[in-house]
């Protein structure tokens, strides 16, 4: 038996089994308290963290604070600053650590 026969004698064998169908982990959709400086930017008390996420990127591009070469830097205008701890330059991996310590 070649090769290529013992190759598709294996694919033969392969059932196609049905794919799972994903639930949303309710972890990321619990509302989570928000400190005043990161209120600032999002705009409310409490929302889940997947939604500060994204608001923080929706301010970041409206204000352009997206670093023009560098797109994973950001440059922090005063708002940011009091958020990221001071820093004015912080990459996007960076970014969520810090926002963490606003969440409770």
């Amino acid at each position: 038996m070649s090769r290529r026969e013992q190759m598709a004698k294996k694919v033969v064998v392969k059932k196609a089994t049905a794919k799972a169908k994903r639930t949303p982990n309710p972890a990321f959709m619990k509302p989570m308290q928000i400190s005043d400086a990161l209120a600032k930017i999002v705009g409310s008390e409490s929302i889940p963290r997947t939604e500060v996420v994204k608001k923080l990127w929706d301010y970041i591009k409206k204000h352009k604070l997206q670093d023009a070469v560098n797109k994973r830097e950001i440059n922090a205008d005063e708002n940011l600053k009091a958020v990221f701890g001071g820093k004015s330059k912080v990459s996007m991996f960076e970014m969520t650590k810090l926002v963490s310590k606003h969440l409770s």
